[in-house]
């Protein structure tokens, strides 16, 4: 039997990859993590999800601050931001969660943390800094970065993505994005919030493409209320460098516009980190979008797994942290446990926050599925009144069968609303016991109940109940004519 130094090694230190080591470390497993930046904790601690909501916090509370009569107090007049000191209370949340991440605390669960650059040499052995490294296993986590598409004169133009705006000097006077996804839609708020003239250019006819039409254009209306301009069904034809600002030329509506603005950030999806790992040496089959596993995250090498972006599939961190989960029960346990991601949930941080789990209307109607949507607004909601959030809307998807296929909510702090359904569909809850739990008033959540109510209302107060009920009880109707 061949002997190896390592039990398991794992390239990439984020969510994936920290899921992987600390599992398999505090299982007894000799383990090694080579993270090739600096510090630990991936894309989504210095790049991502902690400094994006970070700065959408703050963006939120000088929304408030610009619209304090709203909810009955004084003007505030609010002086122009100064990004340094966002910039800086970014840098601060992050070295805060940095902690739980350090090189201190993986070494205290027995991992050996390296740092460089990867490469193959064979499929048990990678080459690190002139040093060689083998393992009987290894795991492919070293997430994704910001694509760059081949738009003309982009080279030459100076532009920002999500890893250089967190840490701007200044807070931008004007500012076009491409794209308008998820990070497009985040940034495109919060710094119009914060004072920066924003355009966002977007190929297709809706925003957030994988969500509904309906609930994206919600998002986008509010977003086009606060000052957001938008550029829809436009093609990018190039960009050019003009010193102070940046040109982006669009073709609209059948006619070239010229846009201008002092920094240009590009959020057209994201590249797999896969091109110096030398894939091919040890043998694992992968393709541009990333890198090829079957339902247990096994590549073409069934000793070498992959997780998180890399793979190309659903990109969110609390996505690679699952299916880090999955690696260390195949690899570690030796348990053929496989991913399942039908009711995998993710949000969209604007605010209002779009939340999604299981299939939304386009992914049913994509599979051939027939389907019965519920749905209640957040205008009703009391809670949501209160507190001056008028627009938002729950949409409940129900199969034939009358079994749920998947939730939407457009609504204030829908991510965390949507934790409620992450339990019961995950968990098989029935509906009937969601619908007779009693929720605390007045609160968001009672908004889950009542999308679940409007459904069995069709059922209990029906005209056939009625006459039942009339014809055993002799109940006489209606009082009011």
């Amino acid at each position: 039997m061949a002997r190896f130094d390592f039990d398991i090694g794992v390239l990439g230190g984020g969510a994936a990859g920290l899921t992987v080591a600390s599992g398999a470390a505090q299982l007894g497993a000799r383990t090694l993590l080579v993270e090739k930046e600096p510090e630990l904790g991936g894309d989504c601690l210095h790049y991502g999800c902690v400094p994006s909501k970070t700065l959408i916090k703050t963006a939120h509370v000088r929304h408030l601050m610009n619209n304090s009569q709203q909810f009955g107090l004084p003007e505030v007049q609010v002086p122009p931001v100064d990004f340094s000191s966002v910039a800086q209370r970014i840098k601060d949340v992050i070295a805060r969660i940095q902690e739980h991440d350090s090189v201190e605390r993986f070494c205290g669960l027995g991992v050996r943390v390296e740092f460089g650059e990867p490469e193959f040499t064979d499929e048990h052995t990678v080459r690190l800094g002139g040093e060689s490294f083998n393992a009987k296993n290894w795991v492919i986590a070293t997430g994704s970065s910001p694509g760059v598409p081949p738009v003309e004169g982009l080279s030459d133009t100076p532009f920002i993505t999500n890893k250089e705006v967190f840490t701007l000097s200044e807070l931008p006077a004007s500012m076009i994005i491409l794209g308008a996804g998820p990070i497009a839609v985040e940034m495109a708020q919060a710094f119009c919030r914060l004072g920066t003239k924003v355009q966002v250019v977007q190929r297709g006819a809706q925003i957030l493409s994988k969500e509904d039409a309906d609930l994206a254009d919600l998002a986008m209306g509010v977003l086009k209320d606060e000052g957001v301009v938008f550029h829809l069904s436009s093609k990018v034809l190039r960009v050019s460098d003009l010193g102070s600002e940046r040109e982006v030329v669009i073709q609209s509506g059948g006619r070239e516009v010229s846009l201008r603005a002092e920094r240009l950030l590009v959020a057209m999806g994201r590249t797999p980190n896969i091109d110096t790992l030398g894939l091919d040496a040890a043998g694992v089959r992968f393709v541009s979008r990333g890198v090829g596993v079957d339902a247990r995250l096994r590549t073409s090498q069934p000793h070498i797994y992959a997780a998180g972006d890399v793979t190309g599939a659903y990109q969110f961190t609390h996505a690679a942290g699952y299916e880090g989960g999955i690696v260390v029960s195949n690899a570690i346990f030796h348990l053929p446990r496989k991913t399942d991601y039908t009711f995998m949930p993710w949000c969209t941080y604007t605010d209002p926050e779009l939340a999604s789990i299981g299939m939304n209307e386009k992914r049913a109607t994509e599979a051939g599925l027939k389907y019965k949507v519920y749905a209640e607004e957040f205008k009703t909601n009391d809670r949501s009144l209160a507190e001056g959030e008028h627009v938002g809307r729950i949409k409940m998807l129900l199969d034939e069968k009358d079994k749920p296929l998947g939730v939407q909510i457009f609504g204030p702090r829908a991510g965390e609303l949507l934790s409620e359904w992450v339990a019961v569909l995950g968990g098989g809850v029935k509906l009937s016991a969601l619908a007779g739990a009693v929720h605390p008033y007045p609160t968001l959540g009672e908004i889950n109940k009542k999308v679940v109510g409007s459904f069995f209302s069709e059922k209990i107060f029906s005209d056939k109940v009625k006459r039942g009920l009339k014809f055993f009880f002799n109940l006489k109707g209606r009082a009011c004519p």
